[in-house]
């Protein structure tokens, strides 16, 4: 029999024993696509080695099934005619995969995917070309000194399928623009940097050597200047200032932006590949046909009873991510003890910090393992549903993983932006964690920058590590592989049977590259899109985000298209004209990102108690105004007085001593409180208004301007339009003149 040079799929399975039950299902499952029409080719290594090659009729079928009726042409996934065989190896997989995926043993209904789990098979693959199209993505696209070069979105499209070549287009655009966004955080940077000395907030606080602060802890603690806070208040400066109100409103425009501009350049591309009236209901359904015309094709359901319980089980697993965040506070409060107990000065005077740090380096590691957790969870939730199809279950797994994944992230970031140094009472009456550990303070100078802390070291951990991961994984798997697999691959025989058959060095070189699955581009998007969260909704805290995120993603393109192109199996292509889901999320996270930056810029900074007191106690409404800065005086402003003889434990307190020596009867601390009672003063209540005043404000004035962005940037282009305009006009002339043809007597 006269084999085919190409084949579409590789089979991989152990050489089992004669007649076991494993074999009878081998057997069965190979006669099955041999009643099919397929031409199998076997061939023994290590293990067994099936390559498969469809029937030309099937691809006729399906040819024939989506033939497009709005131009009245023949299109294969969006590909007319003449252009079928340069595309016919994508076209070919896709359709092979899902036949493969679909066809059952008769005796016991076991699909391919059972069988790979009962060990019958281990694994299906399609094959790289490792010349012609595969050589030229080699040399000209998964390389590292390509990085700032073009990608041939076109060529990954034919080689890869449509929807990696989406994911690349949307990856390398939003690369692209988010430049835009991180040129403004720089300059916000360096003008933070330029007026690091002259801040007058900053200046009293270095200047204030005689301002005693109240312990940070109940033991070993003592009172400390509030000079020695002058660094911190310093840095506090480069994020809290003057332009950050501007860059927030900015980035919320920005978002906008971008993803008007993705729609339209999507639609131009999809336009140019003939798939912007593509249905994937149809194509899967032609797909079914073509597998077995006899079945009936499974019907939508839905069932009220199973959705309410699995948005309870969503809202239990939500329950417990949170509930992790505040272990991770507890962490921080026992640390927080830990440190200010220690015999080292080091350590005492830089608790709070140390806290911070090493809380979200083990929110870090929280995420790694829960993000393993969200995923199982998440699709046993999609099981519950009973999707029809792969397509609805793909939706519905992005959507609850992404939900669990942004809590994961964000709870801990959440509670430090809003909810630390809030809740935790006042010296004398602190609110305290199982009634003995008092809770966790912001920064002396601060709020934002722990908040800053907590954002700078998840996303650096998270861009180095996980890409160095994400690389080296693969890298050392391959290289493992191709180090230890069978010793005869560099004997005489065997290189003189590679010889005779090509194929052999070629399947053995595909299977020994790392395993690829259907969640495997997923992966990938949703790695951007917790990268995209972090770079819009808390930017106003880390204005440098936009940066770290395109440095990080022009390493993350040519890493991704190396371990697609050199260390992984193929994948199978798969058709699409958008990018699905991940843009609805897309359009939330920019919604959440004008919601969180109002609510950092109100609550978090200090940006409204300031304004509160520029226009209301500054130098600057005095009749005899000096000329004098409008926030001088802001420092005592904002640090409320506190009786030492109030402490409950007073007598045992450490050495109460100023600096000049003189004994301290009263200590400050951040708040709005009288003196005499501790009850807020009029100032905080004032300053609560402004806030809520502001993040009302802000937040209309946001969305409105988004809201116009949205409206003001189409989302297809006109030309797009025109064209689609003129193709149905074109189409309806054609079918009235057939119709004239046919009456004419």
């Amino acid at each position: 029999m006269k084999f085919p040079t190409k084949w579409d799929f590789v089979l991989v399975c152990d050489d089992h024993s004669l007649n076991s039950e494993k074999d009878k299902k081998k057997k069965s499952f190979l006669d099955e696509l041999y009643r099919k029409g397929f031409i199998i080719k076997m061939i023994k290594d290590e293990k067994l080695f099936y390559g498969v090659h469809a029937p030309s009729v099937m691809f006729r079928k399906y040819q024939w099934l989506l033939k497009n009726v709005d131009t009245d042409s023949e299109v294969i996934s969006g590909v007319q005619e003449e252009d079928y065989w340069e595309l016919m190896s994508t076209t070919r997989i896709r359709i092979v995969s899902f036949i493969l995926q679909n066809i059952k043993i008769q005796s016991t209904k076991e699909n391919l995917h059972d069988l790979i789990k009962k060990k019958v098979f281990e694994t299906a693959f399609p094959l790289h070309e490792r010349e012609n199209l595969g050589a030229f993505l080699k040399m000209n696209w998964a390389r590292w000194r390509d990085i700032l070069y073009r990608q041939p979105i076109e060529k990954i499209r034919t080689y890869f399928g449509e929807k990696v070549a989406l994911y690349f287009a949307w990856l390398g655009w939003y690369t692209c623009i988010l430049f835009v966004a991180a040129v403004p955080g720089i300059i916000l940077a360096i003008y933070g940097l330029i007026s690091f000395n002259s801040s007058q907030i900053s200046k009293e606080i270095c200047a204030a050597n005689t301002t005693m602060m109240c312990p940070l802890c109940d033991q070993k603690c003592p009172f400390w200047p509030l000079s020695e806070t002058c660094t911190y208040a310093q840095v506090t400066h480069l994020l809290d200032n003057e332009g950050t109100v501007l860059f927030a409103i900015f980035m919320a425009v920005w978002a906008t932006v971008f993803l008007e501009l993705w729609k339209r350049r999507r639609a131009k591309v999809v336009s140019n590949w003939k798939l912007y009236l593509w249905d994937e209901e149809e194509e899967e359904l032609a797909m079914e046909l073509i597998n077995n015309p006899e079945t009936a094709s499974p019907l939508h359901q839905h069932s009220y009873i199973r959705s309410t319980v699995v948005l309870i089980l969503v809202g239990l697993m939500i329950c417990v991510i949170i509930g992790i965040a505040h272990a991770l506070v507890i962490y921080r409060v026992v640390v927080t003890v830990i440190f200010t107990q220690s015999d080292s000065e080091f350590f005492r005077e830089r608790a709070s910090t140390m806290a911070v740090m090493t809380g979200a380096v083990l929110h870090y590691l929280t995420i790694i393992i829960m993000s393993k957790v969200n995923r199982h969870v998440a699709l046993y939730l999609c099981d519950m549903e009973k999707p029809r199809t792969f397509t609805e279950r793909e939706k519905n797994f992005t959507v609850k993983l992404f939900t669990f994944q942004f809590f994961t992230h964000f709870s801990s970031v959440i509670y430090v932006a809003f909810f630390l140094g809030r809740i935790n009472g006042r010296p004398g009456d602190y609110v305290r964690v199982g009634g003995k550990w008092r809770l966790e303070e912001c920064h002396p100078s601060g709020c934002l920058v722990d908040l800053f802390i907590q954002m700078a070291v998840i996303m650096t951990l998270k861009q180095t590590l996980s890409n160095f991961v994400e690389f080296m994984l693969p890298w050392i798997g391959y290289k493992y592989k191709l180090l230890f697999r069978n010793p005869k691959s560099n004997n005489r025989v065997h290189m003189e049977e590679s010889a005779r058959d090509p194929c052999k060095e070629e399947w053995l070189w595909n299977y020994n590259l790392n395993e690829v699955n259907v969640f495997s581009l997923f992966d990938e998007f949703l790695e951007m899109m917790i990268q995209y969260s972090f770079t819009t909704i808390f930017v106003a805290a880390f204005p440098l985000a936009p940066l770290l995120a395109f440095i990080n993603n022009l390493i993350e393109i040519r890493l991704d298209a190396i371990k697609m192109v050199r260390l992984q199996r193929r994948m199978v292509p798969r058709t699409a004209n958008d990018i699905g889901t991940w843009l609805l999320i897309l359009e939330a996270i920019g919604i959440l990102a004008v919601i969180g930056n109002g609510m950092v810029i109100a609550i978090t900074s200090d940006f409204i108690p300031m304004q509160v007191y520029k226009y209301t106690s500054s130098p600057c409404i005095q009749k005899n105004y000096t000329g004098k800065d409008c926030l001088a005086g802001y420092v005592n402003y904002s640090l409320s007085v506190f009786n030492v003889q109030d402490f409950a434990n007073h007598e045992n307190l450490p050495e109460r001593k100023d600096p000049m020596g003189d004994v301290i009867t009263h200590c400050r601390y951040r708040d709005y409180r009288n003196s005499e009672d501790y009850s807020h003063t009029v100032e905080f209540w004032h300053i609560l208004a402004a806030r809520l005043s502001f993040l009302i404000l802000f937040e209309h004035v946001a969305l409105c301007i988004k809201l116009i962005a949205a409206w003001f940037v189409p989302d297809v282009p006109r030309g797009i339009k025109n064209l689609h305009l003129q193709q149905k006009r074109e189409r309806l002339l054609k079918r009235l003149r057939r119709m004239d043809d046919s009456t004419e007597v």
